[in-house]
């Protein structure tokens, strides 16, 4: 099975192969960008919980640390909620502009999310969790969104 690490990376992959997709369709029109980008936002918001539900505090509980990393990626998962949101709002206004400088300012911090935690995170909670990798990794590929 994957290590926490690979998962999580992988998935960062995924999302991002979903990204690239949602933009080619809204070169074409914001219309017909509609469904992949609630796909993206779909998969994007699972990452979060996989992360936010298991893997955030299997580590926090493992750790003790709850101010520290974890904190920041939560702040981090919030903000782009926002800018996702209000990328549905520029589809809703038919606003191509809008939706188009909403996914360059979000790409550009999912860009350092992602390698904040491929580079730190994800190595810290592999050092801390690998006994439980397998139970971890599980329990986030069983998650359903809330």
């Amino acid at each position: 099975m994957a290590s926490i690490k690979e998962y999580l990376t992988n998935d960062h992959r995924r999302c991002d192969d979903i990204f690239a997709s949602m933009e080619e369709k809204a070169n074409e029109s914001l219309s017909a960008a509609k469904d992949i980008t609630q796909e993206f936002i779909d998969a994007t918001e699972r990452h979060f919980q996989m992360e936010e539900r298991v893997m955030f505090a299997e580590f926090e509980q493992k750790t003790g640390m709850t101010q520290g990393p974890t904190a920041m990626m939560r702040q981090e998962h919030t903000q782009m909620r926002s800018l996702m949101q209000q990328m549905i709002d520029a589809i809703e206004a038919d606003d191509k502009d809008k939706f188009f400088g909403l996914t360059e300012t979000l790409m550009i911090l999912l860009q350092q999310h992602n390698m904040k935690e491929e580079q730190m995170l994800y190595t810290m909670a592999q050092q801390h969790l690998s006994a439980d990798a397998d139970r971890i990794v599980d329990m986030m590929d069983s998650i359903v969104p809330e």
